[in-house]
């Protein structure tokens, strides 16, 4: 009895002698971390921890940055103004001893085959000219783009309405203040101030907000002669200077 006691005793001292030697084995293994007590981690757990992972590094956004590809639409207007502004800086001109018709801001004009005259304002601050025109229709004739349209004066009660047909000479890209663009058609018109008698283009829109139904532009104004800026129908007073 006392033998049996003896060898199983010795059992169990071998079994816990290996036992440990093996979990002493497991803890020395490479690559086996062990996180030290409480939240704190070593830097080989950190390692460990992010090993595998991708971070994506911020990319900046600016508001104003346009999308790939796209361009904004250029006002062709303001374009051909800057153009002619950059063209005629510091340029000497011959000045003709020949006379030149004075007129005013406003004057009285008659457009196309117009019986009566329509008030026009000569801005030198427009480039082109341009009238009110309504119900603009493009149609074909021989071949050639026409535009039909109705001038009248928006601003005056029970004003005449005149049916106009004109040969279309080009397209504008006009870019309005809330930052739309619209695409406007020009045609080429004669008209008569006072006694003269030019042909010019128009730009063909709405000028019912407009103090005037006819805006007269400098590049027909430099042809006409002197805008006085403090004056208005001078046109039949035959002014010279």
């Amino acid at each position: 009895m006392i033998f049996s006691f003896t060898r199983w005793l010795r059992s169990l001292s071998v079994f816990l002698l290996l036992t440990s030697l093996t979990w002493a084995a497991d803890e020395t293994k490479p690559g086996k971390v062990t996180a030290p007590a409480g939240n704190a981690t070593t830097p080989a757990a950190e390692a460990a921890k992010g090993e595998g992972k991708e971070t994506a590094a911020p990319v900046a956004v600016k508001p104003n940055d346009e999308a790939p590809g796209t361009e904004p639409e250029e006002d062709e207007e303001r374009a051909a103004e800057k153009k002619e502004a950059e063209d005629s800086v510091k340029v000497a001109r011959p000045v003709s001893a020949d006379p030149v018709q004075v007129f005013g801001w406003r004057e009285k004009v008659k457009v196309g085959e117009m019986t009566d005259t329509m008030v026009a304002k000569l801005d030198t601050g427009a480039l082109t000219s341009s009238l009110h025109a309504e119900n603009q229709q493009l149609f074909e004739r021989d071949g050639k783009k026409w535009v039909k349209f109705v001038l009248t004066d928006p601003g005056q009660a029970g004003a005449k309405r005149y049916d106009i047909e004109a040969p279309l000479a080009r397209t504008v890209l006009i870019k309005e203040p809330g930052g739309q663009s619209e695409r406007r058609n020009v045609v080429r018109l004669n008209f008569q101030i006072g006694e003269r008698s030019i042909k010019a283009e128009f730009t063909l829109n709405n000028r019912d907000n407009m103090i005037c139904p006819v805006l007269i532009g400098r590049s027909t104004i430099q042809v006409l002669g002197w805008v006085d800026p403090s004056r208005t129908y001078l046109a039949d007073d035959k002014i010279f200077r």
